[in-house]
């Protein structure tokens, strides 16, 4: 792990964006809800539990006291894009909280779109 001590505190915020591509069926579903409820309200929380726990995810990441987290859904062609936003006052970056926040999400929209 590098030896941040010496850095100084500042605000920092990363942003990781992807589209996760899916059947058509696949995409109605997550659209319309089914049973199991709302896909992507449960991919939200679990993007915003995935960042804040990222140095449990990703080796050797310090853990970070996260100002903000944010994960939002929009529907395009073939897909639902998800922008993952954290930001954090501190001496290291935020990236990796970021790129948690994006692709943890995405199993939960899978399951609770079947």
């Amino acid at each position: 792990m590098v030896d941040v001590a010496d850095k100084a505190s500042t605000v920092r915020e990363a942003v990781a964006e992807c589209v996760v591509r899916m059947a058509p069926a696949t995409l109605r579903a997550v659209k319309d809800g089914t049973a199991k409820g709302d896909a992507l309200q449960v991919a939200r929380v679990s993007g915003i539990m995935a960042a804040k726990r990222t140095p449990d995810l990703i080796p050797l990441t310090h853990p970070l006291p996260l100002t903000s987290v944010s994960v939002d859904f929009e529907f395009v062609r073939g897909g639902v894009r998800v922008l993952a936003t954290a930001r954090v006052t501190g001496q290291t970056g935020v990236e990796s909280s970021d790129r948690g926040g994006c692709g943890e999400p995405d199993p939960h929209r899978h399951d609770q779109g079947r």
